[in-house]
């Protein structure tokens, strides 16, 4: 009790703890983006697989495998016995099918791929990465950035994102103070870390993330009281409204969107996104975000365009702008939107 009250009433002491701890939570942010998008790929071809399966390879009703019959496994010279209804094992009867070895030709049980198995290893030569070679930041510049078994070079993404992950998250717990409302908006800054990358990588904004953020954000909602510094949370009847409001906008814009150049504006990871944080601020700072996103995405995709030749055809994930204009409306959303109300007379 007495760390935490040390904690409570020293600002930089919290702040410091937190970007240290931020700094472990980095590493594993970058095991999930690497590994989560490859476990959704795995699943969802088994599930293709499973679906495209001819109907003459999946077993009859009642029977667990294809397994050989008692017919099939008789020498090619001999005739098979009249039928029986006793499947127990004879002298003059093959074993029964419980008994029988599998298929030579069944493909080996896949290993466990998941966030914690395999290790991780370096991926030009395999080799195992030690605890000792893997501590945030530090291991890669006593590296030289280069792995210790091959000498091949390390991505320098993966001390980037544990060093942005610290820094928003020292943010966040400077700004919030010693409160459970810093817990809520670092797992929420987590989120949208992971949520960015793997959108820069793949395109993708996978529910398992996207889904939960979304459903703790409604969950919050009750404990709102009106002696709560905003903007998290927000009232249960905001939130909804919200959740709502932030899937069914952008879904909206993007029927129309398709419906007028018969293009895909944008993925459906973007509206559930959207109603995250319509669910976690409620849907007074909806607005905020989407025009902090929309033109930061437009800055940045001219530039795009402009400096480096990029085809306008090639898409560019929106989730990232969503993300950081999410986090930005979650640190100053209410100052922003009060200050603009000021400038335009609004405030009355």
């Amino acid at each position: 009790m007495e760390l935490f009250e040390i904690l409570a009433d020293t600002p930089w002491l919290l702040t410091g703890s937190v970007f240290v701890l931020s700094l472990l939570v980095g590493s594993f942010l970058n095991v999930v983006i690497y590994r989560l998008p490859i476990m959704l790929d795995r699943q969802w071809r088994a599930q293709a697989e499973e679906m495209l399966r001819p109907e003459s390879a999946a077993p009859p009703p009642g029977v667990d495998s294809l397994q050989p019959s008692p017919d099939d496994l008789l020498p090619a010279d001999e005739s098979p016995q009249p039928p029986s209804d006793d499947l127990s094992t004879t002298a003059e009867s093959p074993e029964p099918l419980s008994d029988l070895p599998p298929a030579a030709d069944s493909p080996p049980a896949p290993s466990p791929y998941n966030l914690v198995t395999p290790r991780s290893t370096c991926p030009h030569c395999n080799a195992p990465i030690k605890a000792h070679q893997n501590i945030p930041v530090l291991s890669y510049l006593l590296l030289g950035g280069k792995c210790a078994s091959c000498g091949a070079p390390i991505s320098p993404r993966y001390p980037i994102v544990e060093l942005a992950t610290a820094v928003l998250s020292a943010a966040v717990a400077w700004h919030f103070g010693w409160h459970w409302q810093t817990i809520a908006a670092l797992c929420f800054t987590w989120a949208l870390v992971a949520l960015t990358v793997i959108d820069l990588d793949h395109q993708i904004l996978p529910d398992i993330i996207t889904l939960p953020l979304l459903w703790l954000g409604l969950l919050l909602s009750l404990a709102w009281h009106p002696g709560l510094t905003p903007p998290i949370p927000v009232d249960p009847r905001s939130a909804i409204i919200g959740g709502a409001a932030g899937y069914l906008s952008l879904w909206l814009v993007y029927w129309a969107f398709k419906l007028a150049t018969g293009k895909e504006g944008m993925g459906y990871g973007d509206f559930k996104l959207f109603g995250a944080f319509g669910a976690w601020m409620g849907w007074q700072m909806l607005p905020l975000i989407i025009l902090l996103s929309a033109f930061t995405g437009a800055v940045v995709g001219i530039a795009l365009i402009v400096l480096r030749g990029r085809d306008r055809n090639v898409p560019i994930p929106f989730g990232p702008y969503l993300a950081a204009a999410g986090w930005i409306a979650l640190m100053w959303g209410p100052q922003i939107v009060g200050g603009y109300l000021s400038l335009a007379g609004l405030d009355q």
